[in-house]
């Protein structure tokens, strides 16, 4: 029995392409063994960070009934039954009680509280703010690759149960003891930059207390005293990118972001709202980048949508979330002739 070369040539690609297939299907596997574990710990540390506040609030109502005031009585016999129900809850309803328990603690007035446990519960604050951020990460790096339609067809994640995210309201108390400063009044004015190709301008940034994890963002920062939002657009865009432009371009603000996260040793509290413009393709070259923006902005790149999701599956997060599903909006906006109405992303 032979085989002609057209058949052996047929036969070697049908292999190639089934060892291809079984290359991608055990690497994708293993990722997303490793990404599920990934997520069961950054659950257990927020699990964790949860739990040690609710110790710091059964303290911060003790040092209220101890001062026989009814009203304060009241307040710390809720704290602790709140206290209580958070350790005792499942995850599915962790989310309901830990927003009651915040909120109890909101309302507590720290003057009435010893320094000492001041600082302690706005480390534990803190704390749960930091976990609770990276546990929401873990859940949507998690959900990337495990909701691709392919991985779903193969079933590469088995019976694994589909993460979820943990959405908290949180206050962080002022002057934390841990060394981290708390900005809670920032507001960013941000600009999604496209050019003609539909392609967004990110900037690659690191955390100069951690800059050997790299992730990205669009153009923008904080608004000085006195500057308007668009102002602080214009301003920002120019400074980072060189590029002049009026502020009658700019369509927006279009989304709003409410982002808390470490930055070189501070805890930011940082309301984000968002233009978009679109300009010609050009190379953007930093005009007026201050000390600590010339230690963190370590480069720029004009991306398409699957760069940005090319990006966040290889583990260098883009800032907003899901900017590849939401760049279309972006790019409807700046060809409007009238502002969008601003909403709510993450």
């Amino acid at each position: 029995m032979t085989f002609s070369a057209t058949t052996i040539l047929v036969l070697a690609l049908i292999a190639a392409l089934l060892i291809t297939a079984s290359v991608w299907a055990y690497t994708t596997a293993n990722r997303l063994d490793r990404l599920h574990v990934r997520t069961d710990q950054a659950r257990h540390a927020l699990d964790a960070a949860l739990a040690r506040r609710a110790v710091v609030a059964r303290s911060v109502a003790t040092t209220l009934a101890g001062l026989y005031d009814p009203a304060l009585v009241e307040q710390a016999r809720r704290l602790t039954a709140l206290a209580d129900r958070a350790e005792r809850s499942n995850w599915r309803d962790r989310e309901t009680v830990e927003n009651q328990l915040a909120a109890a603690l909101s309302a507590v007035d720290i003057a009435l509280l010893p320094p000492q446990l001041v600082a302690e519960l706005a480390d534990a604050e803190a704390r749960v703010l930091i976990a609770r951020r990276f546990h929401n990460d873990a859940v949507r790096d998690t959900l990337t690759l495990r909701t691709r339609r392919l991985v779903r067809w193969v079933h590469l994640a088995g019976t694994a149960p589909l993460p979820t995210y943990f959405e908290i309201a949180e206050r962080v108390t002022p002057a934390a003891a841990t060394g981290l400063e708390v900005d809670t009044v920032r507001t960013s004015a941000r600009v999604v930059l496209v050019d003609e190709n539909d392609r967004v301008l990110l900037l690659q940034g690191v955390d100069p207390k951690v800059p050997d994890v790299p992730f990205w963002f669009t153009i923008g920062g904080g608004v000085n005293p006195g500057e308007s939002l668009r102002e602080a657009a214009i301003r920002e865009l120019y400074e980072e990118t060189g590029y002049p432009a009026d502020s009658s371009s700019l369509r927006g603000p279009l989304w709003r972001r409410v982002a808390v996260f470490p930055f070189n040793g501070e805890l930011i509290r940082s309301e984000e709202l968002f233009f978009a413009l679109r300009v010609k393709n050009f190379e953007a070259k930093p005009t007026n980048l201050d000390y600590i923006e010339r230690r963190s902005i370590k480069g720029h790149k004009w991306c398409t949508p699957t760069d940005i999701a090319h990006l966040d599956h290889s583990g260098e997060t883009v800032y907003p979330y899901h900017l590849d599903q939401l760049l279309p909006e972006a790019l409807a906006a700046a060809d409007a002739e009238t502002d969008p109405e601003v909403r709510s992303i993450r």
